[in-house]
């Protein structure tokens, strides 16, 4: 029988073959097999339940989530000339009593109605005297409670169609469902395993990035400059999100539409048309908008924050590249998107046992953004249950994370420390314990008496956070699941520590540096007081020092008038109007906090000391610079000289100046280079802090100072 489901493929849709598990799921139906396909967006799910319903007699009634997706397929449908509609609260009374009375004369193939159509008695009678060829639940993941887009009004109406007898087959078809979801489905609509046709989750024209650190809204400023012909979705994850960034894009002239439930349905639909009729090239929107949108040339989807759990960000990604073309996958990522999604499942009205499973599933959407493994992987690993190692080759892990690093001395101080703690707390106080922090809570619980307090003090807590969280991407850490999941040592911690397993953490080429290389709280402090001084002369603040000349004093702590004077910014004159005042102001705050001297210390070359040779007589920046030279980054070789990072800088510069060579691709790119240099011709005064100012923000001083230098202008 399948030949002349063949002719109905190239007869109606124009296809001369079928694509994977389309003839399978075909085959299951048109025997009146219950059947399961889970099929990668894009796959033709459709057609599996389009086609049977072509060929068998009888009425085919398709569930379906989304007003706009029923009306999407019905228009497609009627264009092809296949008598079909749709039944849903956007009709009138009247137009739903028309339908229904059509319906039941048999005068529609397919019928598309929401769920809560079996909730009336009306309905479900009109559809107990029909013929019916099959009952489809698209977007089948909805009826599972495991499910990502749970929809408690899909699930309900199950017994009511077992009540019917004349249903001669179910098909449903999703995208995206774990192992978990796909059991709950086949037991709800008795479906053997032999009828679930999975044909994965890969999709090779996708190519998955994590961007993490970067100005999100300057990030995609400057990708649609580069994209600007190109449609795509950006998703926000809140509302408010969605109405900054709509205004932002659009001030810039980007031709922008929004999406999202706070919009009334008449804008809703106006902004879903401007952008499926290609008048609109970007779709800003909340997960409200997507489901069901058959849009092909969306060649890019960018998240604005990172998703409640993987099941919605395939989903959502997926909408890029249905046409089978080269598309993106971006995910924008700060530690920030935790805490929000945290919230709104605190917010939610879920039970506490569905709560405990969201956080279940964000604790994997939180390993995807810290793993360094191939993300292709990690996501299909999520939904198959398995642990393989393959490489895409084109996601920004397999693209930028070539070089690596041996980290396991650190990762066994990290789990060392886990174990001290009793194993009772969580990512950030155990940063906390290892930085050596002073916080309240620490004191407390006596943390601050174990052996691995303070064990990584040369790193930040941001930095110990962020291996903390590699760890547990890695499974090398496991955790105990909730809204403040505590950290547990597992089989891979152990082997760790017993030295048989290696732990390799892979670095980008281009390294992130630390922006901020100054005491951010110290420098408030003496903004503070330059504002208050400055009053009482009644002068602008910057006349007394620059903010320049203040981060330079919250990063070298000068304790004498020789030390203030090396300072740049600060002269005779200056020092004697206002040099006694910062100085003491430096020095309480550095009784207050006595570990800063472990974060940023004053270097043998910074401007508050004289130079002084090392043991074996080289000068002290060839002993950096060779470092550097071995492959050691320079918050390495910053932590084993006990020197800041800008003084290794200084060393690594000033061994260029001297005629040795540097590999100037670990500061900057070729991009990087001509935009340093043109912003540095069109600025007024050629110094650091305009031309920093003139730059996009993730462009550091340190990257700056390195094209400058190169360039023999500095």
């Amino acid at each position: 029988m399948i030949a002349q489901e063949e002719k109905i493929l190239q007869t109606y849709f124009g296809y001369e073959s079928f694509r994977p598990g389309q003839r399978e799921v075909i085959d299951h139906v048109i025997h009146r097999k219950n059947t399961l396909a889970v099929m990668p967006t894009g796959g033709g799910k459709s057609l599996c339940y389009q086609i049977p319903g072509l060929s068998l007699e009888g009425t085919a009634i398709i569930i379906s989530p989304l007003i706009s997706l029923m009306k999407d397929q019905v228009d497609a449908l009627l264009s092809l000339g296949i008598p079909a509609t749709f039944i849903n609260s956007s009709l009138s009374q009247a137009e739903q009593q028309t339908r229904l009375q059509e319906m039941a004369l048999g005068n529609y193939k397919f019928v598309y109605v929401a769920p809560e159509r079996f909730e009336s008695t009306l309905f479900v009678n009109a559809v107990r005297g029909l013929s019916i060829s099959l009952v489809a639940f698209d977007e089948a993941h909805c009826i599972s409670q495991w499910g990502h887009d749970f929809r408690p009004s899909y699930r309900s109406i199950v017994p009511n169609l077992r009540r019917l007898n004349n249903i001669p087959v179910f098909v449903a078809l999703t995208a995206t469902a774990t192992e978990e979801v796909i059991f709950d489905i086949q037991s709800l609509l008795s479906i053997s395993s032999e009828d679930v046709v999975n044909t994965g989750f890969k999709r090779d024209n996708l190519s998955f990035h994590l961007v993490k650190g970067r100005d999100k809204a300057a990030y995609i400023h400057s990708f649609l400059k580069e994209h600007a012909s190109e449609s795509g979705i950006i998703y926000t994850a809140t509302r408010k999100q969605a109405d900054r960034l709509y205004e932002q894009l659009k001030l810039k002239g980007s031709k922008v539409e929004k999406y999202h439930a706070g919009l009334s349905e008449d804008e809703r639909k106006q902004a879903q048309a401007a952008f499926i009729h290609d008048e609109k090239n970007i779709m800003i929107a909340t997960n409200a908008f997507g489901m069901g949108i058959d849009k092909s040339n969306v060649r890019f989807v960018i998240h604005y924050a990172m998703p409640m759990n993987i099941e919605s960000y395939y989903q959502e990604a997926g909408r890029a590249g249905r046409d089978g073309e080269p598309s993106d996958c971006i995910l924008l990522f700060s530690p920030q998107d935790i805490q929000l999604q945290k919230f709104l499942i605190e917010q939610s009205l879920m039970d506490d046992k569905a709560k405990q499973s969201e956080y279940s599933k964000l604790q994997a959407m939180i390993n995807y953004c810290h793993t360094h493994s191939c993300l292709t992987s990690f996501i299909l690993n999520y939904f198959n249950n398995t642990t393989t190692k393959e490489i895409c080759g084109h996601c920004s892990n397999c693209v930028d994370r070539q070089e690596k690093t041996d980290m396991t001395e650190e990762a066994q101080m990290i789990l060392s420390c886990v174990k001290r703690m009793g194993e009772r707390f969580g990512v950030g106080m155990t940063a906390k314990v290892l930085r050596g922090s002073n916080d309240k809570k620490i004191r407390e619980f006596k943390l601050n008496s174990i052996s691995t307090y303070g064990l990584l003090s040369a790193y930040t807590e941001r930095e110990l956070t962020e291996w903390i969280n590699f760890l547990i991407a890695e499974q090398v850490l496991a955790t105990e699941e909730g809204k403040y999941p505590t950290l547990k040592l597992n089989h891979n911690s152990v082997e760790v520590l017993k030295g048989k397993r290696k732990v390799w953490m892979f670095t980008p080429k281009v390294p992130t540096q630390t922006e901020i290389d100054y005491h951010e709280d110290l420098f408030e402090s003496l903004r503070a007081l330059r504002k208050r001084l400055a009053d009482e002369k009644n002068v602008p603040p910057y006349v007394l020092f620059s903010d320049v000349t203040l981060k330079e004093l919250s990063r070298y702590f000068p304790g004498t008038r020789e030390d203030m004077l090396e300072i740049k910014g600060i002269g005779e004159k200056k020092y004697e109007q206002y040099g006694d005042k910062f100085l003491e102001a430096i020095q309480t705050w550095r009784n207050e906090n006595p570990d800063a001297k472990k974060r940023i210390q004053i270097s043998s070359e910074s401007p508050v000391a004289k130079p002084k040779r090392t043991k074996d007589d080289r000068p002290s920046h060839m002993i950096s610079y060779h470092l550097f030279q071995s492959e050691k980054s320079i918050k390495e070789i910053a932590a084993m000289r006990d020197f800041s990072q800008q003084t290794i800088e200084s060393h690594i510069f000033k061994a260029f100046k001297g005629g040795h060579p540097i590999s100037w691709n670990i500061f900057f790119n070729d991009d990087e280079e001509v935009n340093i240099l043109k912003a540095r011709e069109e600025i007024d005064v050629p110094k650091l802090k305009p031309l920093r100012e003139a730059l996009p923000e993730d462009y550091n001083y340190t990257k700056i100072k390195a094209v400058l230098v190169k360039n023999g202008l500095m």
